[in-house]
């Protein structure tokens, strides 16, 4: 069982505070959308989670041992991450960018580790007819679907990403998402944020809306979701709903 957590973890720039006194945890199994308006802390938060930022004060932990105390190349056996608006300025292929996620020592020439693993990775992202393509000739949705497989297919424990879903079409966000789901269900750890609350609703086990850089509120999705908590993040009237699929949420007007 792996756990990651953070206590009282804050992140400051120019004197102010991103985050404030933030507590988390969460363990193997868990699908958590980290949820907020824009400058809310989200990807403050992902970041540092994900070990790539030094709190100003806090920690995080992973198993009870501070990331700070584990090295980077330990640190990337057990955990993907994947930013906002991830880019790639070399045209290698599609197929070379997605081993890239198994081995940091990847040779530039030669053959590749892992082909199952590989191939597994495409077939999931539906890659497999832009094997061969140029990274640097892929659509926006198409990058992000190449980059979603880079930190697929190394099969981490815990797997943090930034906005997976941003510029991909209708099927691919719901794949995207159901894919997250399942790699939770498997017994991974998954944090994504997302600003899409249906999606948030329907595939995430649990929801942590921030507001302010400071935890707003925590829970199952169905407790989360209501008007109320939306106008109070968001500022914005919504109607949320269940039905065929799950939960719907629909914005009616800004407050």
């Amino acid at each position: 069982m792996t756990k990651l957590a953070a206590a009282g973890l804050t992140v400051r720039r120019n004197g102010r505070a991103i985050l404030a006194d933030v507590a988390f945890e969460a363990q193997s199994g868990e699908f958590v959308a980290i949820v907020g308006a824009n400058g809310a802390g989200k990807s403050t938060l992902l970041s540092a989670l994900a070990g790539l930022l030094a709190p100003d004060e806090g920690a995080v932990t992973l198993d009870g041992k501070s990331l700070g105390e584990i090295s980077g190349s330990e640190l990337a056996k057990h955990r993907a991450y994947l930013p906002q608006n991830p880019r790639c300025e070399w045209p290698i292929s599609v197929e070379r960018l997605v081993a890239l996620g198994l081995t940091p020592t990847l040779p530039a020439f030669g053959g590749l580790p892992d082909r199952a693993k590989i191939e597994r990775a495409l077939e999931v992202c539906d890659l497999v007819a832009r094997r061969e393509q140029a990274v640097t000739t892929l659509s926006g949705g198409e990058l992000m679907r190449a980059m979603l497989a880079r930190a697929f297919v190394g099969d981490p424990e815990i797997l943090v990403v930034d906005e997976p879903v941003t510029g991909l079409d209708p099927r691919h966000a719901l794949d995207t998402a159901g894919r997250l789901q399942s790699f939770a269900r498997a017994g991974r750890l998954v944090i994504a944020s997302l600003h899409d609350l249906t999606l948030a609703g329907r595939y995430a086990s649990r929801i942590v809306a921030l507001r302010d850089g400071k935890v707003e509120c925590d829970g199952p999705p169905d407790q989360i979701l209501t008007p109320a908590l939306i106008r109070k993040v968001f500022d914005v009237e919504s109607n949320v709903s269940t039905g065929r699929g799950g939960l719907y949420v629909d914005y009616t007007a800004p407050t």
